[in-house]
């Protein structure tokens, strides 16, 4: 598959997921993953989904403005790096952020997140 189309195929799956059902994004991390959220380092897919869903905000919308991707390493691995706008609900101004993965590819041809790291971007 191209790597620009795996790369929004993976985005566009994260971030609908995210925001309809974000325990639902456990089956994207391994023991092994590590968030790294706004300066916080958590290791392992329950610690990072516990994360995820202990957010203080219930609903959220992602709007993605770019997706670039890169090959990483000979093991088939992907980086793929986010920004957009996250609008919280009964928030008027969406809030700016950027997030960068590192896709792994799993024995079953599918990817899970290695590694994941998210920040908000202040003007």
């Amino acid at each position: 598959m191209d790597p620009d189309a795996l790369a929004k195929a993976f985005v566009e799956h994260y971030y609908s997921t995210f925001d309809a059902n974000r325990a639902g994004l456990s089956t994207l991390y391994q023991d092994a993953s590590m968030l790294t959220f706004e300066g916080q380092k958590i290791q392992g897919s329950a610690n990072i989904v516990a994360k995820l869903t202990s957010l203080p905000f219930q609903q959220c919308h992602h709007q993605i403005s770019t997706v670039d991707c890169q090959p990483s390493g000979p093991a088939g691995g992907m980086l793929v790096f986010v920004s957009g706008n996250l609008q919280l609900v009964g928030e008027s101004h969406a809030l700016k952020f950027s997030q960068m993965f590192h896709l792994m590819p799993t024995p079953q041809g599918s990817f899970y997140v290695l590694n994941d790291i998210f920040r908000l971007n202040y003007a």
